[in-house]
């Protein structure tokens, strides 16, 4: 029996070919941030711990805290829950500057322009 012909050659169509050259990333999604945790890889926001990222408004809560409130949070949080009110807000500020400086990144410094003094230091190899 006959082989049947084909009628498509392998070629593309256009829109497609365009379409196809745009396309960077696999997942499609465009991403703003890079995570530095696994648990920012998948959508933790770090607000879930402490409810906020602002300090003032942590040391805020943890004064409106009677002292049961507060040792229940620290050990929540996995802070050892000592009898001095002070050393424990100090404890648990730290521990809450830690968390938030997790999920802020800094910004990454842009180069700067070597100067012509440089420059010429630098192409002498040449």
């Amino acid at each position: 029996m006959p082989r049947k012909k084909t009628t498509n050659k392998g070629k593309t169509s256009k829109k497609t070919a365009k379409a196809s050259k745009k396309i960077y990333q696999t997942h499609g999604k465009v991403e703003t941030s890079k995570a530095s945790t696994l648990d920012q890889v998948w959508g933790d926001t770090g607000n879930s711990r402490y409810g906020t990222f602002d300090v003032k408004e942590y040391e805020n809560r943890l004064r409106e805290m009677n002292r049961t409130d507060i040792q229940a949070h620290a050990t929540k949080l996995s802070v050892v829950p000592v009898e001095n009110r002070d050393m424990l807000e100090k404890r648990l500020v730290r521990e809450f500057e830690k968390h938030v400086s997790s999920y802020r990144k800094p910004d990454s410094p842009t180069p700067k322009q070597a100067g012509s003094e440089a420059m010429r230091i630098l192409s002498e190899g040449r």
